[in-house]
């Protein structure tokens, strides 16, 4: 009845955010403010031009492109605006349904990111590996059934595991030593002892969703490499392995910090290089993603081109009418 009583009184949370000084905290609001913008520009400039260009928007890899560059505007919009209102803002408070709602958005894009990855390892294996097949495997109507595959397996595996985790008491202090409510924190203020439901939940969800994806792209992208080895034209050869190496510097941006999260033990010591850590998949690798996966291609600049000469000829045309 006393624990009872300690926990039905928390409705709210308090994100400790990144403890620094006054000046510190203003040179981290105006960096990331000004890196969420050119985030989002890139990303939008992305989709605008597949949806743009006609021939951008046959190709199976470009609609997953665009696709995934919505995925990660909504990825990096889930944390980086309530981390900026904090930075601004000595308020910190998060209300417990906001923060589990966080939670469960944040990490369901998360696993819906993983999804995407094997999507387009998918992708360059068929097109590389069976190339005579690709075309009508890889039509449009089965790359838009992968982005539904994605989105709705994304968000659908961590529902249980966040409603076992909500329904946990919490018996305080209220304090999440993070800027974002996740699961590590929020763990560490329940209530002993812990129960077992949903902690293995977690723990095996994460093992499905990020070690299957992980396993599955390197395989998928290993196969590429021993078939690209293989091939007679060098030509070929080195155009391939051009395109696959910005794939597969994307993959590790992503897997690498969250190999590196969950190898990492927890505790007090830790929490910095946690944050900094989880800053980088959440606001640095969404910020680089379509630098390195479209914005340097070659077939994404000539659209670029198309696009601008028809910009011309359209507004040469209305000044001369």
């Amino acid at each position: 009845m006393e624990l009872a009583n300690r926990t039905t009184g928390i409705q709210e949370f308090i994100l400790l955010g990144f403890q620094v000084g006054q000046l510190e905290q203003l040179l981290l609001l105006v960096f990331f403010t000004l890196l969420y913008m050119l985030a989002m520009a890139e990303n939008i400039t992305i989709i605008t031009l597949v949806h743009l260009d006609t021939h951008l928007a046959r190709l199976p890899m470009y609609i997953l492109l665009s696709n995934f560059s919505w995925l990660e505007m909504c990825y990096m919009s889930t944390t980086v605006p309530r981390m900026l209102l904090d930075l601004a803002m000595s308020n910190k408070i998060i209300s417990f349904s906001s923060c589990f709602l966080q939670f469960y958005i944040f990490f369901s894009l998360g696993s819906t990111e993983c999804f995407f990855l094997s999507a387009m390892a998918l992708d360059r294996y068929l097109a590389i590996c069976h190339p005579l097949r690709y075309p009508q495997i890889m039509s449009p109507n089965f790359c838009y059934a992968l982005v539904t595959a994605s989105w709705v397996l994304g968000f659908l595996a961590y529902i249980f595991p966040v409603i076992l985790i909500s329904k946990m008491s919490f018996c305080g202090p209220n304090i999440i030593n993070h800027f974002l409510c996740d699961p590590g924190p929020l763990l560490s203020l329940a209530c002993p002892p812990l129960a077992n439901a949903p902690l293995i939940s977690q723990i095996f969800m994460d093992a499905v969703v990020i070690l299957g994806n992980m396993l599955f792209v390197m395989l998928s992208y290993g196969a590429v490499i021993l078939t690209l080895m293989k091939s007679s034209s060098q030509g070929n050869r080195l155009k391939s392995f051009s395109t696959i190496s910005f794939h597969l510097v994307v993959v590790t941006l992503f897997y690498g910090p969250v190999a590196g999260l969950y190898a990492m033990p927890g505790g007090e010591t830790d929490s910095r290089v946690i944050k900094i850590v989880t800053l980088f998949y959440t606001a640095i690798t969404p910020f680089l993603n379509p630098m390195i996966y479209c914005l340097r291609n070659d077939q994404v600049k000539e659209a670029l081109c198309r696009l601008w000469k028809r910009k011309t000829i359209f507004v040469k045309g209305k000044v001369t009418v």
